[in-house]
């Protein structure tokens, strides 16, 4: 019922920097808390950023500084601006999200497919 798509990875340099975006589409009535987490090779996933309904930020240690989380809620999108990329940054990203699809139904948790990036010179 409830989709969401990543974009935005690919292939970049140390020192350099990606724009992911996540889009989520469906039958949505509202978003509560959206946030990317990441999984490299042989560790577990974890979370890089996230962002309430309110615009509220969280950050993982080892990004603050150099990643910025923003959302538009009008377009039910969630961004992550990656700068100054480290090879330890290389990861699949996941998008996340807390929907509802009405307004009486409960908070559902949704993930999307994730999408890669990789830091290599």
């Amino acid at each position: 019922q409830v989709q969401l798509v990543e974009s935005g990875g690919g292939l970049v340099q140390p020192g350099g920097s990606l724009r992911l975006s996540c889009a989520a589409s469906g039958r949505i009535f509202s978003i509560n808390a959206m946030g990317w987490y990441r999984q490299a090779p042989g560790k577990q996933r974890e979370l890089v950023a996230s962002i309430s309904s309110g615009g509220m930020t969280n950050y993982a240690d080892s990004v603050k500084g150099r990643f910025t989380i923003s959302r538009d809620n009008a377009k039910n999108t969630v961004y992550l601006q990656m700068n100054s990329l480290k090879p330890e940054d290389a990861a699949v990203y996941y998008c996340n999200a807390d929907v509802r699809t009405s307004a009486w139904s409960r908070w559902l948790e949704v993930w999307g497919q994730g999408t890669l990036v990789t830091v290599s010179s």
